[in-house]
């Protein structure tokens, strides 16, 4: 949506910056990107996010489900199983997110080339390119 559309800045709107700095940082869009797919464990999502420390992840899954955008299942087995899926509106932020990982995906390359330009210009020395499969 273009800043025209919009009834005001998200400067000027701390619960909409709010949601978008929750939902839009690094962990929460994988989190929601493995959940797209369906119901998870704790121990195969980490697996899945490169990275992710496990106190990471239970930080994320918990503020995301206090957020209604995943539910936390607990089924009586022994050890008890737990499961993560998106919620009804958690479910809604799927196609921004895909859209957004696919982006990155296809934009990756370039956006390296940019940083080497950039840091050549600056004199700084170019980190090695980061490619990581989602």
């Amino acid at each position: 949506m273009s800043p025209g559309h919009m009834d005001g800045s998200i400067e000027s709107c701390p619960a909409v910056r709010e949601v978008l700095n929750r939902v839009g940082d690094k962990w929460s869009l994988q989190v929601v990107e493995q959940l797209g797919a369906g119901p998870r464990r704790f121990s195969d999502l980490r697996r899945s996010i490169e990275g992710i420390s496990q106190r990471m992840l239970t930080l994320t899954l918990r503020v995301l489900e206090r957020d209604g955008l995943v539910e936390r299942a607990v089924f009586p087995t022994k050890p008890p199983s737990v499961e993560y899926s998106l919620t009804t509106m958690g479910r809604t932020l799927t196609g921004p997110v895909c859209s957004l990982v696919r982006w990155a995906l296809e934009h990756r390359e370039e956006i390296h080339e940019a940083r080497q330009k950039f840091d050549e210009l600056q004199g700084r020395v170019t980190d090695p390119p980061v490619v990581r499969s989602i």
